[in-house]
C-alpha cells in the first residue's frame, strides 16, 4: 500500500508544482509565450478554469483561485488515498 501512496504523492506533487510555476509565470508575461509556458498552460488551465469561473478576482487584479485549486488538489489526493486504503 505504501507504494501506491508514494505514487499518488509523486503525481499530485508534480501537478502541484506545475500549477505553482504556471501561476508564478504570470508575473513575467513573456515567459508564458515560450514552449514551456504554453505546455504548462495546456496542462493546467483545464483544471484552473472552473475555479476562475467560481471565484472572481479580488480588487480586480488579485486572482486567488489558484490557491483554492491547490487546496482542493491536496484534499483530492488525501481522499483518493483513503478510498484506496478502504478497497485494498
Amino acid at each position: 500500500m505504501t507504494q501506491i501512496d508514494s505514487i499518488i504523492d509523486i503525481l499530485f506533487r508534480i501537478y502541484f508544482y506545475m500549477i505553482l510555476f504556471y501561476v508564478l509565470m504570470s508575473w513575467l508575461p513573456n515567459v508564458r509565450e515560450t514552449f514551456i509556458g504554453e505546455l504548462l498552460g495546456k496542462l493546467v488551465e483545464p483544471y484552473l478554469t472552473p475555479f476562475r469561473r467560481l471565484i472572481p478576482p479580488l480588487f480586480g487584479t488579485m486572482d486567488i483561485s489558484p490557491i483554492i485549486a491547490l487546496t482542493v488538489l491536496q484534499f483530492a489526493a488525501a481522499g483518493l488515498k483513503s478510498v484506496l486504503h478502504f478497497f485494498v
